[in-house]
């Protein structure tokens, strides 16, 4: 029987912080979805089912979900994508192919109630809530998305050759009025 070495949770949450960071700087978009009303472990049902799926696919499966979470994750991946529309203009969403790359629940705040039980006495009853955080990717790299059109802009001329036009103008005309100036 082989032993397995069981990882710490502060370092599989320092691993998802890390990875939520990489996701940032390479473009993708992160969309978080906090104090959800629900038990964190019925939501992770409905994540895991579309983990890794096409936000195409990922919205019809979450349309049709009978579970509980399905519609506020449904409105997260929608959030989501405008995000990543947002971030990536020029890009257009069908070309990129989008897909939730990592999704994850953690529980949230614990609200502790007291029910009415028969014979005068209390049962305690825990109102769990969760925190959802999605991170949506392109499957291809977006730099071959963009037009070609802007690609030569910002590789050919730029602009500072026109400002540089449009302040020697400026000086020349300065040092016309201080020769008049100086000639009266």
């Amino acid at each position: 029987m082989e032993a397995t070495i069981k990882t710490r949770r502060s370092v599989v949450k320092k691993q998802k912080k890390e990875a939520i960071k990489l996701a940032k700087q390479s473009g993708a978009t992160t969309a978080k979805l906090n104090k959800v009303p629900s038990s964190d472990r019925k939501m992770r049902l409905v994540a895991d089912i579309i983990k890794g799926k096409g936000v195409v696919t990922a919205l019809g499966i979450l349309k049709f979900q009978a579970k509980q979470g399905a519609r506020s994750l449904e409105k997260l991946v929608l959030v989501a994508m405008a995000d990543w529309q947002q971030k990536n203009s020029e890009v257009k969403m069908e070309e990129a192919e989008l897909y939730i790359k990592e999704i994850s629940v953690n529980g949230g705040r614990v609200l502790k109630r007291l029910r009415p039980a028969p014979q005068g006495r209390g049962h305690r009853i825990k109102k769990r809530s969760n925190h959802i955080t999605l991170v949506l990717d392109s499957r291809k790299d977006i730099s071959t998305l963009l037009p070609k059109k802007e690609l030569e802009a910002s590789e050919g001329e730029t602009k500072a050759p026109k400002a540089k036009k449009a302040t020697t103008k400026v000086a020349a005309e300065k040092k016309e009025t201080k020769s008049k100036a100086k000639a009266k």
